[in-house]
């Protein structure tokens, strides 16, 4: 499994980029000015410039950055979801999380901003996500890891929003189970509890209880 991290990305083009995108999450594109993404990355104007040309520029590449921390938490191949489904594999869901957002990360609040302001971008990165929990599905269906939907499109946007409910709401849910659900410890919490579900069920039906 893929993830996207900072470690090795220190160049002063990933220093500007990671300026724009905490100063995007905080108060929007529209707000934003190129001077202020400057002072908050340490360069002048000039270099900002050469390496993105524009705002526009600029903003597509954070938009590309974040939409990558999220796709890597659906490069999973036939190994990894059969992993996922072993007693143990809340653990490494909680670990893809935890290494796409680390602690301090803007990404959760920018994508937040760009899904829920019916931004272009937003939309664009919904519907890729929304292909890739689908081709995520006929990978799992293949193997057996789940049952065949009688509506694939549905139970695929079902899941995506499910997995989105934890940037979208993550601090009314941290309020609700007191911990930041994208922490180490709350996304353990959550992520072992949403796999019971996922693949034990939450109700008892008529038949079970017979």
């Amino acid at each position: 499994m893929r993830s996207v991290g900072d470690e090795d990305d220190l160049t002063a083009k990933a220093n500007i980029r990671n300026a724009a995108l905490r100063l995007f999450a905080e108060r929007g594109h529209d707000a934003v000015t190129m001077r202020e993404i400057a002072a908050a990355a340490g360069v002048s104007q000039a270099l900002l410039a050469h390496h993105f040309g524009s705002k526009e520029g600029l903003r597509a590449a954070v938009d590309d950055y974040a939409g990558r921390a999220f796709d890597g938490l659906f490069a999973m191949d036939e190994q990894d979801v059969a992993g996922a489904m072993t007693g143990d594999g809340w653990a490494s869901v909680a670990e893809m999380f935890a290494s796409a957002f680390p602690p301090g990360s803007p990404l959760p609040a920018y994508l937040r901003r760009l899904l829920l302001t019916n931004d272009p971008a937003g939309s664009a990165l919904f519907g890729r996500w929304f292909i890739q929990t689908r081709q995520l599905l006929e990978t799992m269906d293949g193997i057996g890891a789940t049952r065949p939907a009688e509506d694939p499109a549905v139970r695929a946007a079902f899941l995506l929003v499910n997995d989105l409910a934890v940037l979208l709401l993550r601090n009314h849910v941290a309020a609700a189970i007191g911990v930041d659900p994208l922490t180490p410890e709350g996304m353990s919490r959550w992520a072992k509890e949403v796999t019971a579900v996922y693949s034990q069920g939450a109700f008892v039906s008529e038949e079970g209880q017979s």
